[in-house]
């Protein structure tokens, strides 16, 4: 699975304004120096997620963007899908994207796959941005530890 740069910019927003969550307003221009993130597709992006009611605006010279709701009650797994569609890693597993093909009947490794999808959904949509907030960045080490490679493509 991999994401659009719209959901990755999406989720860094969204994890700044839980940074300064009860603490006021984020200026747009803020939130795109401070995710690294083009000013006017940031823009976008955030009308998007006031849209579906995870943040708000206030107008003004001290205005701009906050968290329209708790962080414990928006998760992973639904901002990915609103910017991204589906979770599953082909179609033939989905639900809201299936497509059918000609070796359901016989496919062995399809199994694995919807394990995959139901592992992956799980995992992500008890992922809350308060949950993920509280935990620590990735490192560098977690990333290449030798046990977990081995193959091209991870």
């Amino acid at each position: 699975m991999r994401i659009s740069k719209k959901t990755d910019y999406a989720l860094r927003a969204l994890f700044t304004l839980v940074e300064f969550y009860g603490r006021g307003p984020i200026p747009i221009r803020e939130l795109a120096r401070r995710n690294d993130a083009p000013k006017r597709f940031l823009e976008h992006i955030m009308l998007e997620l006031k849209a579906r009611g995870w943040v708000d605006s206030l107008a003004g010279a001290r205005g701009g963007y906050i968290l329209a709701r708790k962080p414990s009650q928006i998760n992973l797994g639904e901002v990915v899908r609103h910017f991204d569609g589906i979770l599953a890693p082909i179609g033939c597993v989905s639900v809201s994207g299936y497509e059918r093909c000609t070796q359901e009947p016989v496919c062995r490794f399809r199994r694995v796959f919807l394990d995959v999808r139901n592992y992956v959904t799980l995992l992500m949509d008890q992922a809350t941005l308060e949950a993920v907030a509280r935990g620590k960045p990735v490192s560098g080490r977690e990333v290449f530890a030798p046990g977990l490679i081995g193959g091209e493509g991870i």
